[in-house]
């Protein structure tokens, strides 16, 4: 039987995601079978597991951390935002329906039988499980019939490891008046504290780490600096959204749309000296990009309306016409038709027109498409010719269907037309094929020299891990979190 240990956090982005991470890595590398589990994920970032489940990307990238191959069971429920306040619930890999706040509040106890079958299932399979709770635990207005923090603790009966953000600030009132709200069976599940994303010397906090200690009558386990490595992030929070004014030699714009899905889409490119991927959301900010692409989306309608509404829709039209080359990615491709459709109401309903730069229409249904895929660009003319016959892997979430009269971009689908792409990909540019080679073009057109060195997106990706783990691992004190794994939550 696996023994548990669980992180929570003081807000959302306090590091829950990279802690839980960097101790799969790390339990991984001591000789354990380890997987990760979050009971409840809100996320637009999400992935598809071999056997065509959904799950948050976190959950995912951490399984990748550990060594093993992503499962339903370590993210049994998946709430995917549809409004402000509506999800798709996604329970096992599967989506159940669309429901608002409130009733999803009212009914999240149904859930907890198959929170804790998809629990023992990962129990009889490793021999340590990292729990990742949601947000703070003590909102105090969420905290009845809680599934994803104390409640989760509870059900499983394990310790807890309470991290707080110390680069917003506040670490004092954030660990402490934690620990202060909670309620006295709760607190005494937190075995220890962690301060994470410390900047500068390290030795200035040593009395702070006395007056945590004194006050809170927990120990702290460490003090994690704010580590220099490339992880995936696992929701719109994260700071490389915001680089919007960070312009390289080449210039890669993303329209940040309101209910954007999947951006890690784009976090290839990062690995290129001399390129900046920037996130926009005003025309003022979207300027003259060497590549436009527009991400996928889990409210494609509605994103239409807010591209109108921003006059983003007319810039890109402009962009596309002088000539500036456009890729769209699952929403982001079904946002280049001509029109979107969605009758049975699978996302938020009604019909309206696209951007109409491809000759391509999307209806919605309510089976939502979610597969693993490969395939290879076929041969094809225009602004990304260069990428015929580049082959790749990724996988598809999506509800709508796209039909197109127009030419076929790759063996699996997608459209082109000129300097205007798309396709349902998600990873399509992980590829070395395909992401240097759009790089190498972009480069020639400008007329500038790059160091273009691409290392293999899987092979980059273990090695931040690994820098994760020993960043993590030399901040935290594991003899001492062992022997919390050994002793349990001990109440």
């Amino acid at each position: 039987m696996a023994k548990g240990i669980m992180i929570q956090g003081t807000m959302s982005n306090a590091g829950k995601s990279f802690i839980a991470a960097a101790l799969c890595r790390i339990f991984r590398q001591d000789g354990y079978c380890c997987a990760p589990f979050k009971s409840q994920n809100m996320a637009l970032n999400s992935f598809v597991t071999a056997d065509g489940a959904e799950i948050g990307r976190a959950q995912a990238m951490q399984a990748e951390a550990a060594g093993i191959e992503p499962e339903a069971a370590m993210n049994p429920i998946l709430l995917k935002p549809t409004t402000d306040t509506g999800s798709q619930v996604v329970l096992m890999g599967r989506p159940i329906g669309n429901m608002r706040a409130g009733e999803y509040f009212r009914r999240k106890k149904e859930f907890i039988p198959a929170i804790m079958e998809a629990y023992k299932e990962l129990e009889r399979k490793y021999d340590i499980i990292v729990i990742e709770g949601a947000g703070s635990p003590v909102e105090l207005n969420l905290k009845k019939d809680d599934i994803v923090n104390m409640g989760m603790a509870k059900l499983a009966g394990v310790p807890v490891l309470l991290t707080g953000d110390i680069d917003r600030g506040g670490i004092f009132p954030q660990l402490l008046g934690t620990l202060d709200l909670l309620e006295d069976d709760e607190r005494q599940l937190v075995k220890g504290l962690i301060v994470n994303k410390f900047r500068g010397d390290i030795s200035l906090f040593r009395t702070g780490i006395d007056i945590l200690e004194d006050r809170g009558k927990v120990p702290v386990i460490g003090v994690v600096p704010a580590l220099n490595c490339d992880i995936e992030a696992e929701d719109s929070l994260d700071e490389r959204l915001e680089n919007k004014d960070i312009t390289g030699v080449i210039d890669i714009a993303v329209i940040r749309l309101p209910k954007t899905s999947n951006f890690t889409d784009l976090d290839v490119f990062l690995q290129y000296e001399g390129v900046s991927v920037r996130y926009v959301s005003k025309t003022a900010e979207l300027k003259k990009p060497d590549l436009l692409i527009i991400p996928g989306t889990k409210s494609t309608i509605s994103d239409m309306s807010w591209l109108r509404e921003t006059g983003l829709a007319d810039a890109v039209k402009k962009l596309a016409s002088n000539g500036t080359p456009i890729f769209g990615i699952c929403g982001g491709y079904q946002l280049l038709g001509k029109t979107i459709s969605d009758p049975e109401k699978s996302e938020s309903g009604g019909e309206t027109e696209g951007l109409g730069l491809l000759e391509c229409s999307t209806v919605f249904t309510a089976e939502k498409r979610t597969v693993r895929t490969s395939g290879k660009f076929r041969d094809i003319t225009g602004f990304f010719s260069f990428l015929s016959g580049a082959g790749f892997e990724g996988y598809e979430i999506h509800m709508g269907r796209t039909l197109s009269s127009g030419n076929v971009l790759t063996t699996t689908g997608g459209m082109y037309s000129g300097n205007i792409a798309g396709c349902y990909v998600h990873g399509i540019f992980d590829s070395a094929e395909v992401s240097e080679k759009i790089i190498r073009r972009l480069a020639e057109i400008k007329g500038v020299d790059l160091p273009i060195r691409y290392t293999d997106r899987r092979s980059y990706k273990e090695k931040q891990y690994d820098i994760l783990a020993e960043g993590v691992r030399n901040a935290l004190d594991m003899k001492l979190i062992y022997k919390i794994l050994e002793k349990g939550a001990g109440i």
